[in-house]
């Protein structure tokens, strides 16, 4: 039984980081689009403000604990 407990913690683990980037990447994305910067620099942002939110998120779902 704890191995399937195991398994479902590493499956919202990689959800938060993979929804993490995907949603402020894609919002960094949008502002790039809107604003007509060729650079992607918000995009840059976006996914560096991503992954920390989500490592953010494990720690105090998982690690905190």
């Amino acid at each position: 039984m704890a191995r399937s407990n195991e398994e479902g913690a590493m499956w919202s683990i990689f959800g938060y980081l993979l929804s993490g980037l995907l949603v402020w990447g894609g919002i960094g994305a949008a502002i790039d689009h809107w604003v007509m910067h060729k650079n992607h620099w918000f995009m840059l942002v976006g996914f560096l403000l991503g992954m920390g939110a989500s490592l953010y998120l494990v720690w105090l779902r998982f690690v905190k604990e």
